[in-house]
C-alpha cells in the first residue's frame, strides 16, 4: 500500500473508474423506469378474455388415412399434392385406438423384439 501513497493520482483511476460504473447504473435504471412509463398498462382483469359461453372449444381425435398417390411413372411436383400439408389424407372408416404389438420396441427403424427378444 505504500507504493500507492508515493505514486501522484495512484487511487484517482480506480475511483473515476467507480465513479463512471455507478453513474452507467444510474443512467440505466432512469432509462428502464422512463422505458416503462412509456409501455400500455397491463390489461384490467374485465378485459381479460372470456370463454364462450358453451364452454372450451373441444379438441377433435380421428385416424387419418392417407390419399395414393398415382402410379402412372410420372413425378408430381408439390403443388400438385392435394390438401394442406405435406400429405393429403381422408377420415378412416377404422375408428379403433391402434396398440402396439405385445414383444415390439416401438422403436422407428428396426421392428425388431426390443428387450424382450
Amino acid at each position: 500500500m505504500e507504493h500507492l501513497a508515493a505514486v501522484p493520482g495512484g487511487g484517482l483511476a480506480p475511483f473515476l473508474t467507480g465513479l463512471g460504473i455507478a453513474v452507467l447504473l444510474v443512467w440505466a435504471v432512469w432509462f428502464g423506469i422512463r422505458t416503462r412509463g412509456r409501455e400500455q398498462r397491463p390489461p384490467e382483469p374485465q378485459e381479460q378474455p372470456r370463454l364462450p359461453a358453451d364452454g372450451p372449444v373441444g379438441s377433435v381425435t380421428e385416424h387419418r388415412e392417407p390419399d395414393e398417390v398415382p402410379r402412372d411413372g410420372g413425378r408430381l411436383t408439390p403443388h400438385q399434392l392435394k390438401g394442406s400439408g405435406n400429405v393429403a389424407s381422408k377420415r378412416s372408416d377404422d375408428q379403433r385406438r391402434r396398440r402396439w404389438n405385445r414383444g415390439s420396441s416401438g422403436a422407428f427403424g428396426s421392428g425388431g423384439p426390443g428387450a424382450r427378444g
